[in-house]
């Protein structure tokens, strides 16, 4: 049969049925994916020390054949494996240190490739960080001055034989590729020809070369991706017509005027965005992304405002009873001047309240709502819904922010988050939004101090916290568990608790998690709030939460076990009041100290973010979020921006010019979006 892309890999030569099962294990199943099975990295083999010029001290790589091996046992018992390597200069011993194992891989007559520090010990030795072999002992050395690729192996199949078989049948494979992107495109991307990328990605001859590969092959992961994103856009704004608002300026200037604060210029620009959505004869569909205390409810507000002055009625859904409350108070005191009464509706309070609340939705006398899920329940019928806010949107299911928004006749939605991520996080998992940032924090804002201390400063820690509650002020103290776990030998939050109502005993200790049914929580919480509880134990339930102006000291055991971007969360809960405040991270783990104390460096949430991106890499990208997505193998969102918003721009272009890419020139495109993702076929089924 003829070779090409889509073929399984068994019939390529040299394959076979057993390769074939091995190869399928890492994903690999037609040509195809054989031909895009990157390399994970790569040995730079550009520049070699010849062993006669190997200096003590120095960092070498170089390649000789094997002339000898052996275990040498030392006074200590550690057994040392040792390779004898010679190359046209010389010879140079090779030992490691305590892997006598290595007698089995490294013989006689192989071509090695070694790289690492030279020392002196009874001679010249190197001992190698990482090895390579690059061929056996009847083999011909390959070419020198390669930068080697290194793949992703399995049991059965090594990374030599898969980069065997790469170099067998490269030529053939890439005579195969099909070029999606005109040259107009390449060059204003700045990337090259597929071809030419898949060439240099598997046979670079330096690691830039390697590099130009992988960005064209991240553009098109990229690209595929927008394309996905610009279609749902296109189809959503197409599906039905929105409200078309108009700009009253009535409440929503009185509300300027009586507010006892300026706004930020982030919080200007951000309304005026959201006032365009809204008077635009399009749904509205945006995400508010705001660092914690950068004032998203306020400007929230406003939008909530222009749907009431045009006789429409809002909802802002919370994730919990006392969220809800935190915000209905909020808006109830911003709102009196205005003479506009909010109601509540949540799961707490007698059946007669609750009906007395849906009535007065149904008949339109509320107009301004907030509530929990009680909000979607069947029972509660709006009169006229012009805008929904989904407060902490991350907590609440599709289908759950779906049926809100089908209480009302195509009303808009209005998503918020407190979680700041990279844009390059954004544009990927909310590509199908519009996305807003808010960073500039208002002015009288606490500060927060944040410290790293390890266990002997605990004793000092207590004592801070005594004196601060004995100030009339409360703390949190955090823990990474539930319960005692020896493996992890982690402080539990419910055995500290117990601990520290000893240590504190002039005051009252609570205990939250995870585990507490939410109404034996919403106790606690509320008893913190009143500051009927001093000192709050808890674990990272608490990352979203209400606000409690008062707690001025959070202490975060186990730090390490933390990411980045939820210790920016949970610091968050302090700080809120005007009063200095306090971040402490105790944490003896030496292999996170730097991580740590970077993040003790900075307080905008959108930079830690991003280093935590940088640290912890992307993760699951998908998630629930968005359905039927891929592993992006090539992209790197930590330094592909460029290469994400060029995509972004060329897709969202391409799709406002031919919305189902019917046009001859896009076919490859739709084609390679229907294979690569789930929904393709489904978002490109209908023109």
């Amino acid at each position: 049969m003829p070779l090409e892309l889509r073929a399984p890999v068994k019939f390529l030569k040299g394959v076979g049925p057993r390769r074939a099962e091995a190869l399928a294990r890492l994903g690999v199943r037609t040509v195809g994916d054989l031909l895009y099975h990157a390399p994970h990295r790569y040995i730079d083999a550009t520049t070699l020390t010849p062993f006669s010029r190997a200096r003590t001290g120095e960092e070498i790589t170089g390649v000789g054949r094997v002339t000898s091996t052996g275990i040498l046992p030392t006074k200590r018992g550690l057994r040392v494996f040792r390779a004898l390597l010679k190359d046209d200069s010389g010879l140079l011993e090779c030992a490691w240190p305590g892997q006598p194992f290595l007698e089995r891989q490294i013989v006689k007559g192989q071509l090695l490739l070694v790289t690492g520090p030279v020392r002196y010990y009874h001679g010249r030795q190197l001992v190698p960080r990482e090895f390579l072999i690059l061929a056996d002992e009847r083999e011909a050395s390959p070419e020198r001055g390669l930068v080697l690729p290194v793949y992703p192996a399995t049991e059965g199949l090594s990374h030599k034989q898969i980069r065997g078989l790469l170099q067998q049948h490269l030529d053939a494979l890439l005579a195969l590729v099909v070029d999606p992107h005109p040259a107009a495109l390449r060059t204003a991307v700045g990337v090259p020809a597929l071809g030419a990328a898949l060439a240099t990605v598997h046979r670079p001859a330096t690691l830039d070369e390697a590099e130009a590969g992988r960005r064209r092959l991240a553009f098109d992961e990229f690209f595929d991706q927008q394309l996905v994103q610009a279609r749902a856009r296109f189809l959503a704004k197409r599906a039905r017509a929105g409200i078309r608002f108009t700009l009253k300026r009535e409440l929503t200037t009185k509300l300027k005027d009586h507010l006892p604060f300026e706004l930020t210029a982030d919080q200007r620009r951000a309304i005026r965005e959201i006032a365009d959505d809204m008077t635009a004869p399009e749904r509205m569909h945006r995400l508010l992304m705001g660092d914690v205390g950068t004032g998203k409810t306020v400007v929230a507000l406003f939008a909530m405002l222009l749907a009431v002055e045009n006789g429409y009625q809002t909802a802002l859904m919370a994730p919990t009873e006392l969220l809800a409350e935190q915000h209905m108070a909020t808006l109830t005191r911003l709102l009196e001047p205005l003479q506009v009464r909010p109601d509540l509706l949540v799961g707490r309070g007698t059946a007669g309240e609750k009906a007395a609340v849906r009535d007065r939705i149904a008949m339109g006398a509320s107009r301004v709502i907030v509530g929990t899920h009680a909000l979607i329940q069947e029972a509660v019928r709006f009169h006229r819904l012009g805008l929904v806010v989904i407060d902490e949107q991350h907590r609440f299911g599709v289908e759950q922010r779906a049926a809100l928004a089908g209480k009302g006749d195509a009303p808009d939605v209005l998503l918020l988050t407190a979680t700041p991520i990279p844009r390059s996080m954004a544009l990927t998992l909310y590509g199908d939004l519009d996305v807003t940032t808010l960073v500039e924090r208002p002015p009288g804002r606490g500060t927060i101090k944040t410290a790293l201390r390890g266990e002997t400063a605990r004793a000092k820690i207590y004592e801070f916290i005594r004196r601060e509650c004995a100030a009339g002020r409360q703390a949190y103290v955090l823990y990474p568990v539930i319960e005692e776990s020896e493996k992890l030998d982690l402080k539990a939050a419910t055995t500290m608790a117990e601990r520290l109502a000893k240590v504190f005993k002039e005051f009252r200790v609570g205990l939250v998690h995870g585990r507490l049914k939410a109404e034996e929580r919403d106790v606690v919480m509320r008893g913190f709030r009143d500051n009927a509880v001093q000192v709050l134990v808890a674990t990272s339930v608490i990352e979203v939460g209400i606000d409690v102006p008062n707690a001025s000291v959070m202490l975060i055991e186990h730090a390490e076990r933390f990411g980045l971007a939820q210790l920016h969360q949970l610091r968050g809960r302090v700080g809120r009041g005007v009063a200095a405040s306090h971040c402490i991270l105790l944490s003896d783990a030496h292999g996170a100290a730097k991580r740590l104390r970077q993040f003790t460096e900075t307080d905008d949430g959108f930079k830690i973010a991003e280093l935590d991106l940088a640290l912890r890499g992307m993760g699951e990208l998908a998630g629930a979020r968005q359905s039927g997505g891929v592993t992006l193998r090539f992209a790197n969102f930590a330094t592909d921006l460029d290469l994400l918003e060029a995509a972004r721009r060329t897709a969202g272009a391409m799709i406002a010019r031919d919305p189902a890419l019917e046009r001859p020139e896009h076919a490859a495109y739709r084609e390679n979006v229907v294979q690569r993702y789930e929904r393709g076929f489904e978002l490109f089924r209908v023109g």
